[in-house]
């Protein structure tokens, strides 16, 4: 306009401003408009099906509900053609099943739809309500409080499908399912719109688990195509989807599809429009008992017609849950069934089963109830135990574990643990374990963002200011080890500090808590601590502690001098320690680890890498390996083992992994250490280790939460009184039931129904160690043995109180693993054997569908399959092989 000319510039503008004005009168349409004096008929249908993400022969469950919709409009604001009050009303309702299928696998055979919703429920539902639209976007939905809420949210999704914009962009919606962002992409005569569901904000958020590798991953879609005809709708079909899988094993899923179909059938002569000011004083004109009742769903509270109580259901699964079923597959199943259970009881329900449990079950009890992680089954466990009573220490220590082990704990947890700690405590091992385990629960409720919570502040105060404040070595073992449960990054300056303390078991567990730390907080500070230990600089270091700096150093992004320096420090070390060193350093360039880049490059220096300093001789090791490896996941061990120059175990450490959706879990650590046992045969302790007490003991950490140790033996005349009473027996670790996975939501599908999504995985667990020594025979052996059974369950159920439709899928499977250690010391290099064997496992998987009504009536369909996984011994190096053939070839 700049260009033309004064009068040109007046015409044009004059123009614009014309067909403004004339847009505004003409009013362009923002969304569907509704005629007066017409009725609008349509069809309309909404259906849900519950299946395996990639479907089955015999068909889904779910089913259809159909009806006639007719429209018609109210009211309109005389001065905005798009805010109108529209009545809606549902006929001629029908139900049926949403796929074909025999009458002896049809739960609606021969009923009708009054029989199957009830005459109260059809009445409510084919009873005329109103809508409230303003541009396309409902504003209000007007019916009758005294409806029941299913009814109210099968209207709601209704007048959600009738929410419409006519040109493209992105806006942010309320409707049935919640306040959701939302995409349109407007072409000639359609419009699809497009929900972005993980933007929805619902009321009921629910819950999952911490960890991705033992979680669930959820896939979900909604998009709704809509047909228009002169800018009213002429079809709207929507469909939603939502798949839900286990991470570790995406055969273990569930699908749930909703679909709505609204079609415009033809137009006839209706009603004339209403008189009235505004939206209100209408509505209350046609019925004073209308009343806007919310366009977002209402929670829907669903009862169990018939279910046995608590206490029954205890009675039905006390056998499974005996310590002789624990290795069994029917253990966690029953530990599953009974947490659902116990969820849905008071204290009192949950008391009277804790005391009716026989004295073998109570400790599975305990887990179940702790592990439930209700108000109500944590006031039981409270009231229940009394920890002044030093008896009581294993179902204390049960209840510490579950709840170390909690999937979604709470600051109550927290608090009550503080209680605990504060009061008296009749057993100092429990006491640890308090501490200890209040490090797991203050690291969890970090990761859900509540760092700031008043009693997380106070326990981090008190464990970071802990190592200071006591000059008992328990106690600051029991402080570093909360810590180094906490992960929390102040704790790192604490760690860096005891990584060079005197007290060599100080030093491990800093060094190895500074290992379980993001490589990228390791400043240059904790790195020059940490190589301070392994090249002694300042003081001699026990082996051990040296071969655990080594191990951070190595985890930690190593620069090429630092790798440099551990490569020149060969042939300066301890015998078992050279070989140790060398086998690790192997290990790493096999395993192609992080640090095998740099290892590669720094060994082409001939003075690092040379035959003298790689030909050492020795039976100290490290190796790693895979377990598993699948499209869903990986799992990996290793195994290190350094001895002491007289042959005797210094440290077995075994450790398993497993990676998932980009997240690693530490599942299973067990360390045995031994010290200061030289005497037993004469031979010469290794330099800086000449004081040593005599020690054995096991640590072990389990689903990234460290446990209190547990000790073999301390001192020389509690070493002596355990040689000639040892039984060959292990010392039990960890035994018990555990809750691995644990997710639960309800998702508010667009339609107004609502599929409750519940994925739980239970393990049942016996983790024993033991070491063997025969001056005799010259002979030591340490063993590590592990059993599980583990059941993954996942649940998707529709239900309306007058018709369920739900989907069960599960796995399920047993098995052992044993590490075995001889050594022979009668000759040097002394003769070791490792051993791990895998044992042949069954593993299931089931399928099962069910619909059922509220009359009782129900069908069931199942399918499963079964195979073995054979066992194996899982391959070690080569150099093991060969030691194996000679320890063996020898005993015989």
């Amino acid at each position: 306009l700049i260009l033309l000319n004064p009068d040109t510039q007046s015409r044009s503008l004059c123009g614009l401003i014309t067909s403004c004005v004339s847009c505004v009168s003409s009013g362009a349409a923002a969304g569907p408009r509704l005629n007066n004096n017409q009725l609008y008929k349509f069809s309309y249908t909404t259906e849900v099906l519950l299946d395996k993400p990639s479907g089955s022969k015999e068909g889904s469950a779910g089913y259809r509900i159909s009806s006639d919709v007719h429209a018609n409009l109210v009211w309109r604001d005389p001065s905005n053609k798009d805010d109108q009050l529209i009545q809606l009303a549902v006929s001629n309702v029908r139900i049926e099943p949403v796929s074909d299928r025999p009458e002896k696998k049809n739960v609606l055979h021969g009923a009708t739809t009054e029989s199957i919703l009830g005459k109260n429920n059809l009445d409510a539902l084919t009873k005329p309500f109103f809508l409230h639209l303003k541009s396309g976007k409902t504003k209000a939905i007007y019916s009758y409080w005294a409806e029941p809420a299913t009814i109210k949210n099968l209207k709601r999704g209704l007048a959600s499908l009738l929410q419409l914009q006519l040109n493209t962009g992105k806006v942010i919606e309320n409707d049935v399912s919640g306040r959701c962002t939302v995409e349109y992409k407007a072409v000639k005569g359609q419009v699809t719109r497009t929900k972005i569901l993980e933007t929805c904000q619902t009321a009921e958020p629910g819950f999952t688990t911490h960890s991705k590798v033992l979680g669930v991953s959820r896939e979900s879609s909604s998009v709704t195509v809509f047909t228009l005809d002169d800018g009213f709708i002429r079809s709207a079909v929507a469909e939603e989807s939502h798949s839900v899988a286990v991470n570790t094993r995406s055969s273990t899923a569930a699908k749930v599809v909703s679909r709505q179909t609204l079609t415009l059938l033809g137009k006839e002569s209706g009603p004339a429009e209403a008189a009235g000011k505004d939206v209100s004083a209408v509505v209350k004109s046609i019925d004073a008992k209308l009343a806007a009742v919310g366009i977002a769903a209402e929670k829907v509270k669903s009862e169990c017609k018939g279910c046995p109580s608590l206490f029954e259901h205890w009675q039905a699964e006390q056998k499974q849950l005996e310590p002789t079923s624990l290795s069994k597959a029917t253990a966690p199943r029953s530990f599953l069934a009974l947490i659902q259970s116990i969820r849905k009881a008071s204290k009192d329900e949950i008391l009277k089963v804790l005391k009716s449990a026989s004295k073998t079950s109570l400790p599975q009890v305990v887990d179940a109830v702790t592990s439930s992680q209700t108000p109500a089954s944590l006031d039981a466990m409270l009231q229940f135990l009394n920890f002044t009573d030093a008896k009581g220490l294993v179902l204390q220590e049960r209840f510490l574990y579950a709840c170390g082990f909690a999937s979604h704990p709470s600051e109550r947890v927290l608090q009550a643990l503080l209680d605990i700690y504060k009061g008296k405590i009749g057993s100092t091992d429990i006491k640890e374990s308090v501490v200890i385990i209040m490090g797991a629960l203050v690291h969890k409720l970090c990761l859900k963002g509540e760092c700031d919570l008043p009693t997380v502040v106070q326990v981090k105060k008190m464990i970071l200011e802990g190592p200071d404040s006591t000059k008992v070595e328990s106690e600051v073992q029991m402080y570093l080890l909360a810590l180094k449960n906490s992960l929390l990054p102040e704790a790192i300056p604490i760690f860096t500090k005891y990584a060079e303390s005197e007290v060599g078991a100080y030093s491990t567990i800093a060094l190895t808590a500074l290992q379980r730390y993001d490589v990228g907080l390791m400043t240059s500070e904790v790195k020059r601590t940490v190589n301070r230990v392994y090249h002694q600089n300042l003081r001699i270091y026990e082996k051990n502690v040296r071969a655990a700096a080594a191990d951070v150093i190595l985890s930690s992004n190593p620069s090429y001098m630092e790798v440099k320096n551990l490569l020149l420090s060969i042939g300066h070390l301890p015998h078992e320690m050279n070989k140790y060193m060398l086998s690790k350093i192997q290990d790493i360039i096999r395993f192609n680890t992080p640090a095998s880049k740099v290892m590669q490059q720094a060994m082409k220096d001939m003075i690092s890498h040379n035959y003298d300093r790689f030909a050492k001789v020795g039976s100290s090791s490290a190796f790693s390996g895979f377990m598993a490896q699948s499209a869903d996941m990986t799992s990996t061990y290793s195994l290190d083992i350094l001895y002491s120059g007289s042959g005797i175990l210094r440290r077995s450490n075994m450790n398993i992994y497993g990676a998932s959706k980009g997240s690693v879990l530490h599942g299973l650590q067990v360390a045995i250490e031994a010290q200061g046992l030289e005497s037993l045969i004469a031979a010469t302790p290794d330099e800086g280790e000449e004081d040593l007490e005599s020690f054995a003991g096991m640590s072990a950490l389990l689903f990234d939460v460290q446990l209190r140790p547990v000790t073999f033996f301390k001192g020389y005349s509690d070493l002596m009184s355990k040689m000639f009473s040892m039984t060959g027996e292990p010392m039990n670790v960890v035994k018990g039931l555990i809750l691995l996975s644990d997710h639960s939501e309800v998702i508010q599908l667009q339609s107004g129904l609502r599929a409750s999504v519940e994925f739980q995985g239970g393990l049942a667990i016996d983790i024993s160690g033991g070491m063997e020594i025969s001056l005799w025979y010259r002979e030591s052996k340490t063993s590590v043995n592990n059993r599980g059974a583990l059941v993954v369950s996942g649940n998707v159920t529709v239900d309306m109180d007058f018709l369920k439709a739900g989907l069960e899928v599960s796995f399920e499977t047993e098995s052992s693993l044993d590490f075995i250690t001889t050594v022979q010391f009668s000759e040097y290099p002394f003769l070791v054997c490792m051993q791990m064997d895998k044992t042949t496992f069954p593993v299931s998987e089931r399928l099962t569908k069910y619909e059922s009504l509220s009359s009782g009536k129900s069908v069931v369909s199942r399918k499963g399959r079964k195979f073995l996984i054979p066992g194996s011994e899982f391959p070690l190096h080569q150099e093991n092989s060969n030691m194996c053939k000679r320890v063996f070839d020898s005993s015989w």
